[in-house]
């Protein structure tokens, strides 16, 4: 028979060598693998332009997932044009999608997961997407990042990954690209994935948001003369 001290001996040395950090990585992922996933009835989203483009945005409802074709000059700034497919929502969600491909009109063609405070096009929000290659971009050389307008009307400002150097460490990979939009209270979270199960976090943001807001997948070409499209599969929430 082990003795109790000598296995807390050994759980301390392993503490030691592997390092706290490695640990806690190991329980985020075992806590991340433990959610189960309930997809969203896609009857249940509403479609509309923000910000009045010059090319109306187009929604199918596809087997599995929802195509989304859309204009408009950018999510960015201190207003936003782009095609907003969303559910309104109350309290805490955490909402996954694979996106399968995205095509480009710009290299800041964008597409991802939005929270919005409400449809005007100057709201304050918070915007986790995707670019549609992994081409260096101001201080990103991935196909991640997570922005946000924190407030009504102003300018958006954005995180960018750890380094702009060397290996992408959020990279797009179609059609194999998970994003992940998670909200605590008032933190949010932006989770990367390359096969839906082993999420890695890309960062988290405060920001004072309703309770009741507007959630959904947002679509821009960043090009007003050109329509881009975006394939959504897997929408669904994350459950404990």
């Amino acid at each position: 028979m082990i003795k109790k001290p000598f296995i807390y001996s050994i759980v301390i040395l392993l503490s030691v060598i592997i390092g706290p950090n490695v640990l806690a990585q190991e329980n985020q992922k075992s806590a991340s693998n433990s959610l189960k996933s309930k997809a969203i009835p896609l009857a249940t989203f509403k479609h509309r332009d923000i910000g009045n483009p010059s090319i109306a945005g187009t929604v199918k409802v596809s087997a599995g997932g929802i195509d989304i074709t859309a204009g408009g000059a950018d999510i960015w700034g201190v207003k936003d044009e782009f095609n907003f497919v969303y559910v309104e929502r109350t309290g805490d969600f955490d909402l996954v999608s694979r996106i399968e491909s995205l095509s480009a009109a710009n290299l800041y063609t964008k597409a991802g997961l939005m929270v919005r405070e409400d449809l005007t096009p100057g709201c304050r929000h918070i915007y986790f997407q995707v670019f549609s290659d992994n081409s260096p971009r101001n201080k990103n050389n991935g196909g991640y990042e997570f922005q946000y307008r924190q407030v009504k009307d102003s300018s958006m400002k954005a995180i960018y990954p750890g380094s702009s150097e060397g290996r992408p460490e959020f990279p797009v990979a179609y059609p194999n690209t998970w994003i992940r939009l998670q909200r605590t209270n008032n933190d949010f979270t932006g989770y990367f994935s390359a096969d839906g199960k082993t999420w890695k976090v890309y960062t988290t943001f405060t920001l004072e948001l309703p309770s009741k807001i507007y959630l959904g997948l947002a679509v821009t070409s960043h090009n007003t003369s050109h329509a881009v499209s975006a394939k959504f599969t897997n929408i669904a929430e994350l459950k404990p």
